[in-house]
Order: C-alpha cells, then structure tokens, then sequence
C-alpha cells in the first residue's frame, strides 16, 4: 500500500530543475535530497512534460526564423538584380540551374 507523498509539486519541481536546468547528476541529487533516484526519474517524466511542449516551440521557431532569413536574402536579391525581361533565356536558365545545384 502506497502512502500519500511526503514532497510538495514545489519541491518535485525544483528536483527536476536541478537535474534538467542545471545539469546535476540525477545521482547527486538525490543524495543531497534524501531521495530515491527512482522517484526523481519519475518526477521529471511527471514535470518535464510540460517544458517539452516548450522545447518543440523554440525548435520550431529557430527553423522558421532561419526560413525567414532565407526569403528575406532572396528578395533583397531579386529587388538589386535587373528585371527578369532583360535578362536572356540561356542566362535565366544557368541562373536556375546554379540555384537548384546549391
């Protein structure tokens, strides 16, 4: 029979963030806590849910930041180049060529 946790989500919290923010060995932690290394595994699975929504939202924001980036560059080209009418078809076609090759 199980009992009731003698650890507030506060102090599970800090546990975790000590293991996942700062980069202390779960063993090392739960020496200085007086915690089992089983019970700080599964507190991080319990609270490290919540900031690994995180995680994807900045991945996901640095891959569409260098997207932009991207976009941005080519335009800024393509607003310096001439009008794509002066320029031949053989030129454009070696100008896409060399594109696609990169």
């Amino acid at each position: 029979m199980m009992s009731s946790s003698k650890f507030s989500d506060e102090f599970k919290r800090d546990a975790v963030a000590q293991i996942t923010e700062r980069g202390y060995p779960v063993r090392e932690v739960s020496q200085r806590l007086g915690v089992s290394p089983y019970s700080l595994y599964a507190w991080k699975k319990k609270f490290a849910k919540n900031s690994s929504g995180e995680v994807e939202k900045d991945t996901e924001i640095r891959r569409l930041k260098k997207e932009l980036a991207r976009i941005s560059e080519e335009r800024d080209i393509l607003k310096k180049g001439e009008p794509l009418s002066a320029i031949g078809p053989r030129t454009m076609a070696s100008a896409y060529f060399a594109r696609d090759a990169k």
